[in-house]
C-alpha cells in the first residue's frame, strides 16, 4: 500500500479545502468533484465502453485532441469521457463536441477509482503527459482495461528515477504502453526497466497544425493590424507586461500590439488598460462589429493596443501577429510556444523554458528569442520589425519547425485502435 503517497495526497487534498475557504480556484475544485457519482450514473449508459481520457488541463486536453479525433475517425460510434483535474481545464472544454461526457477526476481513492471504472466500464484509457494517479491506475488494471500514457516527456530529476521512487515506478509499470516524445526519456525509461515504450514525439505538433489549416477569419484582429506590423503578446503575467513597457520605453516608436493576459481578471485588465501605449479599445467592445466600423474606430495606420478581454481566442489571433511575445518565462514556465510559430511568427520569451524542448528548438532554428531584460527585448523587436530578411527568415524557420515534427498523433492512434 502506498503509505506515503496516500499521506501526501490527503495532505495536499486537505490544503486545498482549506484553501476553497478564501480562494474562489480552490472552491471550484472542491465544488466541482460533488456530484461525480451522480453524473457518471446518468451517462453509464451510453458511456458503457468508453475511451476514457485524463488530462490535468487546457494544455495537455489539446495535446490528446489530435488522437481522440483520429481515433474517432476511425471508431464513429466511440464513446468518450474525458476528466479534468484542474478546473481550468474543465471549465474551458466542459462541452467540447468531441466528449460523450466530460467531467473532473474524482480524488485518487480506492472507492473513487473503483466507482468511476466501474460506471464508465472503459475499453481503455489515455493518460495525456504527466498525469500519474495511484489507485486510478490500480483499479484499471484490476478491471483489465488497457491504459497508456501519449506525449509523455521524462528528465533525471523526475521521482520515477530516485531511490524513494518506488511508488511512481509502480505506476509507470501500469500502463500497456508509453509513447514519449524524445529519445532522452526512451533511454530513462529503459533504465528502470521500461520497455514497452515508442517514441512518437509530441502531438501538440499536430494540434497546432490543425487549428493552422482551419484558418478561421478574426475580423476584429485584421482590421486592428491593417497594414502595418503587430506584435501579439500571448498569455502575458505582470512581469511579462512590466518588461515589454520598458522595452517600448527605449523604442524611437513602440509596435502596435494586441495583448492577451493569462488570466482576465478585471484587476489584471485594467492595470494594462492604464499602462499599455494609447489609443487602446478591449476586444469585447468590438466584437460583432461591421468591418468597416471596426476599421472606423481603430484606423488602419493607428498605433496602440487592442486588449484580448475573451478567452479561447488566442490560438487563432496568432495568424495575425507580425512577432510573438509568449509569457510566462519569468515564472514557472513558458506558456505555448507553438500556437505562434504555427502561424509563422518568430516567438520571443523569458529564459524559464528548461523544461520546454520547443523552446530551445525554435531557438536553434532560429526562430525563438530568449530575452532577459527589456534591452534584450528591444533589441530583438527592432532587428525583426524593421529588417525584412531577418523576419522572413525567422519566420519560415517557425513555420518549418512545426510542420517537419506533425504526424505524431495518427502514430498514436495507429498503435491503440488495435486495442479498443
Amino acid at each position: 500500500m502506498p503509505l506515503l503517497y496516500d499521506i501526501g495526497k490527503g495532505l495536499y487534498h486537505t490544503g486545498i479545502r482549506v484553501a476553497a475557504l478564501f480562494n474562489p480556484k480552490a472552491r471550484q475544485w472542491v465544488d466541482g468533484r460533488r456530484g461525480i457519482r451522480e453524473r457518471l450514473q446518468a451517462r453509464r449508459e451510453i458511456l458503457k465502453g468508453c475511451l476514457w481520457m485524463h488530462c490535468a488541463s487546457v494544455g495537455e486536453f489539446e495535446q490528446g485532441l489530435p488522437v481522440l479525433e483520429a481515433l474517432r475517425n476511425d471508431r464513429p460510434t466511440l464513446p468518450i469521457l474525458v476528466t479534468f483535474f484542474s478546473p481550468s481545464g474543465y471549465e474551458a472544454r466542459k462541452d467540447h463536441p468531441i466528449a460523450t461526457h466530460v467531467d473532473y477526476l474524482p480524488t485518487d481513492s480506492p472507492r473513487n477509482a473503483r466507482m468511476l471504472v466501474g460506471l464508465a466500464e472503459p475499453s481503455a484509457a489515455l493518460f495525456v503527459r504527466y498525469e500519474f494517479w495511484y489507485h486510478h491506475l490500480a483499479a484499471l488494471a484490476r478491471a483489465k482495461v488497457p491504459v497508456f500514457l501519449i506525449s509523455a516527456i521524462f528528465r533525471p530529476q523526475h521521482p520515477f528515477f530516485k531511490w524513494y521512487g518506488g511508488v511512481w515506478r509502480n505506476m509507470l509499470r501500469r500502463f500497456q504502453h508509453v509513447f514519449v516524445q524524445d529519445e532522452t526519456s526512451r533511454a530513462l525509461l529503459e533504465s528502470i526497466g521500461i520497455a514497452n515504450v515508442s517514441i512518437s514525439g509530441d502531438t501538440r505538433f499536430d494540434r497546432v497544425a490543425q487549428i493552422v489549416q482551419a484558418s478561421e477569419d478574426l475580423p476584429v484582429a485584421a482590421a486592428f493590424r491593417g497594414e502595418g506590423p503587430m506584435l501579439v503578446c500571448g498569455s502575458t503575467w505582470p512581469e511579462d507586461e512590466a518588461l515589454l513597457l520598458a522595452a517600448f520605453a527605449g523604442m524611437e516608436r513602440s509596435p502596435k500590439c494586441l495583448v492577451a493576459p493569462h488570466e482576465m481578471k478585471e484587476e489584471q485588465l485594467q492595470r494594462i488598460d492604464r499602462k499599455f501605449p494609447k489609443p487602446l479599445v478591449r476586444w469585447s467592445e468590438l466584437e460583432g462589429s461591421p468591418v468597416e466600423s471596426i476599421t472606423d474606430v481603430l484606423g488602419a495606420e493607428r498605433d496602440g493596443t487592442l486588449l484580448l478581454d475573451r478567452m479561447g481566442l488566442l490560438s487563432r489571433i496568432y495568424r495575425y501577429g507580425t512577432v510573438a511575445y509568449v509569457g510566462g518565462g519569468f515564472g514557472d514556465g513558458i506558456h505555448s510556444l507553438l500556437e505562434p510559430a504555427a502561424w509563422g511568427c518568430p516567438v520571443i520569451f523569458g529564459p524559464k523554458h528548461r523544461k520546454f524542448a520547443e523552446a530551445q528548438g525554435l531557438i536553434d532554428a532560429g526562430a525563438g528569442f530568449e530575452v532577459r531584460n527589456a534591452e534584450d527585448l528591444q533589441r530583438v523587436l527592432e532587428k525583426l520589425l524593421s529588417d525584412d530578411h531577418a523576419l522572413a527568415d525567422a519566420s519560415k524557420a517557425a513555420r518549418e519547425f512545426v510542420r517537419n515534427r506533425c504526424g505524431s498523433a495518427r502514430l498514436v492512434a495507429d498503435a491503440l485502435i488495435k486495442q479498443i
